[in-house]
Order: structure tokens, then sequence, then C-alpha cells
């Protein structure tokens, strides 16, 4: 823990009452983070026709964030250790706080997608120094307590974010109509700030702590590419333009991979990538994430332009997954350890088992199929995900050695951020394809036929994972 010289002294130093005003501080900005990543998966289509902004500029509202978010997660946690914990924290959520005002305040496509990407970079300089810190706060023998708090708090901002959106989209405050999903952050976030400089402990970091920024950069211009010519050709058609950003980003993802072979602290360690469990694991939660990401975008589109829902009624549509997730995700913690990789499957087949019921619904009734005849598919989705969203990682690290297990860690935290931004554009992509061929219907089928064929994929690598999820205490 370089970012703290003496973190039990630390910790000696903090009242049980300070410690936990400083665990509300961290918990704060990971829900600011998490609203602000859902809030769009019911607000996208509302902002596209306010800003005029198309297909392309839904798919650039769930993509753009994500994206700044994984590519820089990592490289985020290393400049904290670097300069301090501290002073990354408050950098990241004065740079989140005014990059949410820039979303609010947005007067083209393009001025908010740029306001996403750097809502997203500046929440990947927030989001890692929380555990750090609060490793300096707590004593050894409190610390479980505290990350104990996560769990519920995230399944219920997982929850009322949508709702969040929905509600102020048609309460439409002071005429601002979505915008206040992004300006009430001034209040959240300003509170947030002045709390985090009251109470986060000092710290100098350390300089000896290597940042590969390089390998950075030609990540994030091959995310860039890869998705500007998906989402490009996608909508305008597939000439040279996009075809050109496809093969640009590729070959800077060829560039990345030759750098973390080479570079002295890399992003991922190339022992990592020399393990079966953990190429298998990373390769199943690419997949996975990204397909099931993409299909709460599409949900939303089907229920909001092919239902006709208003957003406050397509977030309480989409209420079932996220309370599918809770429950599942806690029950799965109790199950791992004696379950192991078994768990992964069981969560592919709960979510394939949804998918296709819904996807038989869909065939069945098209746009006239019922609200109250969706709940139990789409509470069934959020269950697969739910088994699905802790135990994959934690089995893919199996059989890594404890000291691996932190890179491990934080490097599959950032895949998952760039599986979401990669889902959110592929399916979409899939979903809007259709749509131009044959109607809503027909676009929600061919998205729902896709995450199940990728689900199934997903099912044949789960033998070629470790058996057992790395042991809690080694975490």
């Amino acid at each position: 823990m370089p970012a703290f010289a003496h973190p039990a002294t630390a910790a000696q130093t903090f009242s049980p009452r300070k410690r936990w005003a400083v665990l509300a501080v961290i918990l704060s900005a990971d829900v600011l983070d998490l609203l602000d990543s859902t809030i769009t998966n019911i607000a996208a289509p509302t902002i596209a026709e306010d800003l005029h902004g198309g297909e392309a500029l839904i798919q650039w509202l769930g993509a753009g964030y994500a994206l700044a978010l994984g590519v820089l997660l990592v490289a985020g946690g290393r400049l904290g250790d670097r300069y301090g914990r501290r002073r990354l924290f408050l950098i990241g959520i004065t740079g989140f706080t005014l990059a949410s005002i820039a979303c609010g305040l947005a007067p083209a496509p393009g001025a908010i997608i740029v306001a996403r990407l750097v809502q997203g970079a500046f929440g990947a300089l927030l989001i890692p120094q929380g555990f750090g810190i609060l490793g300096a706060v707590f004593p050894r023998d409190q610390i479980g307590k505290a990350f104990s708090a996560f769990a519920p708090v995230m399944g219920i901002s997982a929850v009322g974010g949508p709702l969040l959106a929905g509600v102020l989209i048609d309460a439409d405050i002071l005429g601002l109509g979505w915008r206040s999903m992004f300006l009430i952050n001034i209040v959240l976030g300003g509170i947030a700030i002045l709390a985090a400089a009251k109470l986060l402990p000092e710290d100098t970091g350390d300089p000896d702590v290597a940042v590969d920024g390089i390998g950075s950069g030609l990540l994030a211009a091959a995310m860039l590419g890869l998705l500007s010519g998906l989402i490009t050709g996608s909508t305008s058609g597939w000439t040279l333009v996009p075809i050109a950003l496809v093969v640009g980003g590729t070959v800077f993802f060829g560039l990345f991979c030759h750098r973390q072979r080479t570079a002295e602290s890399p992003l991922i360690k190339p022992s990592l990538l020399g393990n079966r469990g953990f190429t298998s694991g990373l390769i199943l939660g690419v997949v996975f994430f990204a397909a099931v990401s993409g299909i709460l975008y599409a949900l939303s589109l089907f229920m909001q332009n092919g239902l006709g829902y208003p957003p406050l009624n397509a977030a309480l549509g989409l209420a079932p997954i996220a309370v599918g997730i809770v429950i599942a995700s806690i029950a799965s913690y109790r199950l791992i350890g004696r379950l192991g990789r078994d768990l992964v499957l069981i969560g592919l087949a709960i979510t394939l088992t949804g998918t296709g019921w819904l996807l038989a619904l869909v065939l069945t009734a098209g746009t006239t199929v019922g609200a109250w005849a969706l709940v139990p598919p789409v509470l069934i989705i959020g269950l697969g995900m739910g088994t699905c969203f802790g135990t994959i990682y934690d089995v893919t690290i199996g059989d890594i050695g404890p000291r691996e297990a932190g890179s491990a860690s934080g490097s599959l935290s950032a895949v998952q951020q760039l599986s979401n931004a990669i889902g959110a554009a592929v399916v979409t992509t899939v979903y809007f394809t259709a749509l131009a061929d044959g109607g809503e219907a027909r676009a929600m089928t061919h998205s729902l036929a896709a995450v199940a064929a990728v689900t199934v994929v997903c099912c044949g690598l789960v033998r070629l994972l470790p058996r057992k999820a790395l042991p809690q205490d080694h975490q």
C-alpha cells in the first residue's frame, strides 16, 4: 500500500465515527458513477430526439462513458499510488462534477459526446482510489465490515439510476427535461467534494510507481477507432471512412498488445495472459458483459419506441433486471466457494432461459406484448446477470497467485467497462440495422437472438476456467 506509508497508524488516528464518514464519502463517489452510467439506458432516446442526434448519439451515450472509464481505470489507480489517493480522488470528483454540468448544458450531439467521454475519464481517476483510502482508515479487523456496505448500496443505485432518470424526465423540473439528470450533480458532487476535502486522510504517494501512459494512449486510440467505425458504419453506411476507422483501431490494438509484452510496467502483466484460466475468463467476460450491457439498451429502445412507454414506465419495466441482479449477487457470494465455475454455467443458463422466453414473447406478440408479460423473463435475465457478474471474475483469478491477484482484479474491472462500451455499440448496431429492415419487433428479436447465441458460446468457454474461485482471504 505505497500511497500510505503507515496505514495502521493512520487507522488509529481516526475515530469510529470519522471512519464511517469516510466510507460514506467513498460510497457517494461510487453511487455517482453508477447513477451516471445507468441513466442513459433510459434517457438516450429522449436526449437524441431533443438534440437531433439520431441513432449515432444513442449509441455514443452508452459507449462513450464506459469507454473512457475502462481505458483509464488501471492507469487511474496507479496515478493514485504515485501522486496520492486523496489528491486523485479530489481531482476525479471535481472533474466528474464539472463534466456532468457540461453534459447538462450541452447544446449539440458532439458536445454531449465529448462531455460524456470527459466524465468517464475523471471517473477513472476517482473510482480506483476508494478501496486504498478505506484500507488506510479502517483497521484490518473492521475492513470487511466496511466493504460489505458496497453491495447493498450499489444494488440500490443500480435500481435507482434508471428510475431517477425516468422521474426527472417526466417531472421536467424548470423545463430542463433530461438535463436535470446531469445538473443534479451540482448538488451531489458539490457535497461530495466538500466532504472529501474535509475528511479524507493526507497521503504523499510513491514517486517510484510507474504509469504506462503510452499503453493507455494506444488502448484509447484502438477503442475509439473501433467504436467510431462501428457506429458510423451502422448509421451512415460502410463507406471508406468507417472502414478506415476500424482498420486503424485494429492496428492500434495490435500496437497496444505489443506494448504490453515489452513495457516495464504494462497495464496487464504478460504473466497473466500466459495463464489459460485467466485468458479464458477474460474472453468469456468480454463477450458476456458486452452482450448483457447491450441488451439493456435494446430493451429500453424497444419499450420506448416499440411499446410507446414514457421514460418512467420504461425505467419501471427494466427495474426487475436490477432486482434480479441484487438478489442473485447476494446469493452467489454464499455459493461461489462451493460451486466454483459450475455457478458461472448456472448463471449463463439462467440468462439464456430469460432471453429465450423474452424472444418467444416478442416473436408471438410483437409490439402488442403486455407490460406484465415482460416481468418474468426480464427478472430471470437479471438473476442470470447477477449470478455471473461476480462469479466470472472470481473464478477467473482462481489459480492466480496472491501477488498477482490485485493486478488481475484491476485489469478485469477495466475490461468489464470496455465490454460495456463494446456491447452498447454492437447490440444497438444489430438493433438499428434490423429496425431499418422490418420495424421494432424485428429489431428486438434480432438483438435477443444475438445475445442468446453469444450466451451459448460463453457456456462452451466455462470448462476452460479454473474449477474454484480464489479464496476470499487472497482477494
